[in-house]
């Protein structure tokens, strides 16, 4: 599990930070992560002590230090993992430019929200009903965790996806273009990321059965078979698109230079 809490909390937050500072400029970095760190908190925290967006949980002392009602590395987890499908959400929309224009300002929002989601899809139940890092009071169909938790969890993200599209409209001081190279990492660290759910897979020792907090049991090994293969298909298929999209990118932009030094009756001919 310390594995596991490298791979999707303490990595993609030291690499957020490199990267947003780039991209975004130091102030717009310290927008973005405060914004995770403001409405990720207050939403979890309201979380806990109503039910809603979530449904009615609470954290247990798995995760360690808590900040009222939430951990500590919680909040990490949201830095992250919302910079890496923010980014990843732009490259798929083809919107790598440095200010965001036109629908691109609502449709990012709600890409990133669905990249989000599938990383809380794909280590939900293993979190929840395997680790006891939180317990889900009412159960659920989805090996103990209800339903409800991942459409609170698409509400949280879309406001501070939207929030911070509004912010990025206008010009920002202290941003750079990115390149190629630079796209490409963070494509890798959301890859990186789904990877370390595959090592769920490894079998657990003198585990076989769990069971949630309404008594319901579930096999071990079907949670983190089904939490292994949401990682493949959902992921692994946005972390491929977004790598396709920044290979088109760059064969576009090799054509482009070759066509420019050729004889124009040669480029006719094309």
């Amino acid at each position: 599990m310390l594995a596991v809490v490298a791979l999707h909390v303490v990595c993609p937050a030291l690499f957020a930070l490199i990267h947003a500072a780039k991209a975004y400029g130091w102030r717009g970095m310290c927008v973005f992560f405060g914004l995770c760190l403001l409405v990720g908190n207050v939403f979890e925290n309201l979380g806990v002590m109503t039910g809603f967006p979530f449904g009615r949980y609470y954290f247990t002392g798995v995760m360690g230090p808590k900040v009222f009602f939430v951990p500590v590395l919680l909040g990490l987890a949201y830095v992250g993992m919302a910079y890496l499908s923010w980014t990843l959400a732009r490259i798929i929309l083809r919107s790598t430019g440095m200010e965001l224009e036109g629908s691109r300002v609502i449709l990012s929002p709600l890409v990133a929200s669905f990249l989000m989601i599938a990383w809380d899809f794909s280590q939900e139940p293993v979190w929840a009903t395997v680790v006891k890092a939180w317990i889900w009071l009412d159960g659920g169909p989805y090996f103990g965790v209800p339903l409800s938790n991942f459409a609170g969890w698409f509400v949280v993200v879309y406001v501070l996806y939207q929030l911070f599209a509004l912010y990025v409209r206008r010009p920002l001081h202290g941003a750079e273009p990115l390149t190629l190279s630079s796209w490409r990492q963070a494509v890798l660290f959301y890859a990186v990321s789904a990877t370390g759910n595959l090592l769920l897979l490894i079998p657990k020792k003198d585990l076989s059965l769990v069971s949630d907090s309404t008594g319901a049991l579930w096999r071990v090994r079907d949670i983190t078979g089904t939490c292994g293969l949401v990682s493949i298909f959902t992921m692994g298929a946005f972390a491929l698109l977004a790598w396709t999209r920044l290979h088109d990118r760059e064969t576009g932009f090799t054509a482009d230079r070759s066509s420019q030094h050729m004889p124009q009756g040669h480029v006719g001919g094309l």
